[in-house]
């Protein structure tokens, strides 16, 4: 098998009231900073970085996070993913996700944009105890083309298995590929951006849920649903027309679920 494009390991744990980072490997398009904090609650924040500008033909990417008990961490991208020409061999990206009991993930990357011609396949398996909390999003956006077409890619996919004690308590998967029937009813519904945001904690009900769409009911200019998991949790769907109109509606669903839940102060993952 050959060696992947970039890869990356890190492995937090929980020392008194701080997450630290107790294992970290990188090789390849892939590195990662060293943590840093914040906020004063200790949760460790980690930027990934691919210093090859995007993904290209037959490119392949590993991440593996694992959080031990009562540790919490925020990892994110210090930019865009950018999918461009894969005419023969599609870019993948494989997340590996291990939630000890008490930990908490947030993993809040910056958007994939698909450029023409290319195609983006990702798939993320997340294996948590009973007790761990995980916030997951994705952003998935249509790049520039030279005819100014907004729909010039040819796939879109990203498939998601969650468990839970070893049972499988999610299966999600998103396939988004550009046809005369995208911007239909059923699929894209007109517009051209995409957003989703999963997250699971045994703290989520029914009543939180209707706080979180009373906070979103004035957003007018997305498409915007809530589904209840099996398990305690939600998933989120946003359609928009630009980047900027999804990263405000989950901003203000990860402002208020830090706030409520979490108990936590609202952070800005600053890149610029």
């Amino acid at each position: 098998m050959a060696a992947p494009t970039g890869y990356i390991r890190l492995a937090g744990a929980r020392k008194q009231k701080k997450t630290y980072l107790k294992e970290s490997y990188s090789e390849g398009a892939f590195k990662i900073t060293r943590p840093v904090y914040l906020t004063q609650t200790g949760e460790a924040y980690f930027y990934i970085m691919s210093p090859g500008g995007g993904y290209i033909n037959g490119d392949s990417y590993i991440i593996e996070v694992l959080l031990e008990e009562n540790a919490e961490a925020v990892v994110t991208t210090q930019s865009s993913t950018k999918i461009y020409k894969t005419r023969s061999n599609p870019a993948f990206q494989q997340m590996n996700i291990h939630l000890k009991s008490g930990s908490i993930l947030e993993y809040l990357p910056d958007p994939v944009i698909a450029y023409q011609d290319s195609c983006f396949k990702q798939s993320t398996v997340v294996r948590m105890e009973k007790g761990a909390a995980l916030i997951f999003a994705d952003i998935f956006t249509p790049g520039w083309a030279p005819d100014g077409s907004l729909f010039s890619y040819d796939l879109l996919q990203s498939k998601m298995e969650v468990y839970m004690e070893d049972t499988l308590v999610l299966f999600d998967h998103l396939k988004l590929k550009p046809d005369e029937d995208i911007l239909g009813i059923g699929y894209m519904e007109g517009y051209t951006h995409f957003g989703t945001m999963i997250v699971i904690d045994e703290r989520i009900n029914q009543i939180f849920l209707e706080e979180m769409y009373e906070l979103l009911e004035p957003i007018k200019t997305a498409r915007i649903g809530f589904s209840m998991l099996s398990i305690p949790g939600f998933s989120l769907r946003v359609l928009a027309n630009t980047t900027q109109e999804i990263e405000k509606v989950l901003f203000v669903c990860h402002e208020n679920i830090r706030k409520k839940l979490l108990v936590k102060e609202p952070v800005f993952l600053r890149k610029y």
